[in-house]
């Protein structure tokens, strides 16, 4: 669940005190896309979380490889120099582990090789004696296609190989791992709490682990991969009725028009980014994921036909003659089954298009529920309910209007969504209301819970973002301006307004928006470049990364 809204005396949540893990392994095997990929999981539950990465330290401090002295990374007697230098890198981490735990933090990742048994044995006793409990996170990786991934794809536009050649680069790479692996020693000590990964989530082993937040860890882990995959937002289409939550309205005609114009758009953005990144569009399943609101998975129903309809439905789509149905002979196969998680799944794969597509409708998708306020403008909101007014604008994530939900509660209800979303390996669009994407973004960028409000969401924009092993990677394309873009639609005597006016829908701002104190976050139609709060910090191999 998203930040809880109480705190304790030391800072520290759910009884488990302060966590060191221990990364262990060989370059290339995954440990900073899982150590980055838990540190926001475990941010997004409130727990005061950093990773430390040894690496990242060691090229901040002294640079990349050309600059170290030629024994630094190879086996054997090491030159007076060059052990100062490693015991300099190593003794800095530690500090920045001491001074995270001294400042109130409760988690530190470790992201380094630790392949010693007697170093991580030293660093175990070392932190025990201080009262912090100690896991072992070791990842163990035998899939040569996932350790080359790896290599070409992130480590080699590391610093460490700026200007090189890639495929001397990759060459040398290995050679460093070749000399790793000769005094590598796996972890077979049972002292303290470890958890083995292989493959990177394929298998998971773990020896000793306790209590709930340690066992929220594990049941993350589970659920994590490092395949390459593209994460897609969208806004589902206008509606009739905007302004209503009860009334569960089907799309208007803008709202048909521009459920068409998102499937040829998403279908066009995504093949050009398959394409740039070496892959098959038609060998890729693109998934979709809806509420259950009609207005929702409505906009995914072109995403089910073979081909471009023009032909937009007038009417509430509940009676058959209301529908624009295609030919029969142009379906191949249109299954409706329900999936593991007992949600409904249709899939339509047609003999007219190459398109492999499956939507999923899921319950814990539905906006947020704005309870008494539905229907009213900020105006009556704040002239009939003046006290909750007052406490809304002061802490609008936390805040819950009378029979209503705080986005604080739409977290809580999302958090299986954001272990699906992590499990998840095929391209993903995610077609869902304002409120919903912004906490799953908020979740993918780090974003802190007070700002989730906040965040901007613009019918007409695609966000497209990338998870690499250093946060994600994140585009705005701008690709409608029909009407309900920013709140343009039907007004109250049900005339079609003017297009391009940026008139909000008052009667329905808890949805669509929420005053906060700090500003809003606009999500523009440009790179947003979204990163990991690390990545802010400066990591030079993060930038080098391209992310």
């Amino acid at each position: 669940m998203a930040a809880p809204l109480y705190t304790t005396a030391s800072g520290l949540l759910f009884h488990a005190g302060k966590i060191l893990i221990l990364t262990v392994g060989l370059p290339a095997r995954g440990k900073t896309h899982i150590s980055r990929a838990l540190e926001r999981y475990l941010r997004w539950m409130g727990v005061k979380t950093q990773v430390v990465s040894l690496g990242d330290y060691r090229r901040k401090t002294l640079g990349g490889a050309k600059k170290l002295p030629p024994d630094y990374f190879t086996l054997g007697e090491k030159s007076p120099e060059t052990m100062a230098l490693r015991k300099m890198v190593s003794d800095g981490c530690e500090k920045l582990i001491e001074d995270f735990f001294g400042a109130g933090g409760q988690v530190v990742i470790y992201d380094a090789n630790n392949g010693s048994r007697t170093t991580r044995q030293a660093l175990a006793e070392k932190y025990d004696k201080q009262g912090i409990h100690v896991i072992i996170l070791e990842s163990v990786c035998d899939n040569k296609e996932i350790i080359e991934t790896n290599i070409r794809n992130v480590k080699i536009s590391s610093p460490d190989y700026r200007g090189w050649d890639p495929d001397k680069a990759v060459k040398d790479y290995y050679e460093r791992i070749r000399d790793r692996e000769k005094s590598y020693e796996t972890v077979e000590e049972t002292t303290w709490p470890f958890i083995r990964i292989i493959n990177v989530g394929e298998k998971i082993m773990v020896n000793n682990i306790r209590g709930y937040l340690q066992s929220r860890i594990v049941f993350f882990l589970m659920n994590i991969h490092n395949r390459p995959r593209m994460i897609y937002f969208a806004r589902s289409g206008q509606s009739l009725i905007e302004h209503s939550y009860k009334a569960d309205s089907d799309l208007s005609p803008a709202g048909w028009e521009y459920s068409e114009r998102l499937k040829e758009f998403v279908v066009e953005r995504r093949a050009k980014s398959l394409e740039q990144n070496g892959f098959d569009p038609n060998d890729r399943r693109l998934v979709i994921w809806t509420s259950t609101r009609r207005r929702a998975h409505h906009t995914a129903w072109p995403f089910l036909t073979p081909t471009h309809s023009t032909s937009i439905p007038q009417q509430l789509p509940l009676v058959a003659s209301h529908l624009t149905v295609p030919p029969q002979s142009a379906v191949a196969r249109n299954v409706v089954t329900t999936d593991e998680a007992g949600e409904l799944t249709e899939t339509k794969v047609t003999t007219g298009s190459s398109l492999k597509i499956k939507v999923i409708e899921k319950t814990q998708m539905c906006e947020i529920n704005p309870g008494v306020w539905d229907g009213l403008t900020p105006d009556q909101a704040r002239k009939f309910y003046p006290e909750e007014w007052a406490r809304f604008v002061k802490d609008p994530y936390a805040f819950r209007a009378p029979r209503a939900e705080s986005y604080h509660d739409l977290s809580v209800r999302l958090e299986p969504i954001l272990i699906e979303l992590e499990r998840e390996k095929e391209d993903l669009l995610i077609i869902g209301h304002s409120s919903v994407i912004r906490c799953l973004l908020a979740y993918l960028i780090g974003l802190p819970a007070s700002e989730i409000p906040a965040i901007e969401i613009a019918r007409g924009d695609l966000l497209e973002v990338v998870p690499t092993s250093y946060g994600v990677h994140s585009q705005a394309f701008h690709f409608w301006d029909g009407p309900g873009r920013r709140g343009e639609g039907i007004d109250g005597d049900g005339d079609q307004e003017e297009v391009g006016l940026s008139r909000r829908d008052e009667t329905n701002f808890y949805e669509n928006y929420a005053e906060d104190t700090k500003g809003k976050k606009r999500m523009n139609a440009v790179d947003l470049g979204f990163l990991s709060p690390r990545i802010q910090e400066g990591s030079e191999e993060a930038l080098a990364d391209g992310t």
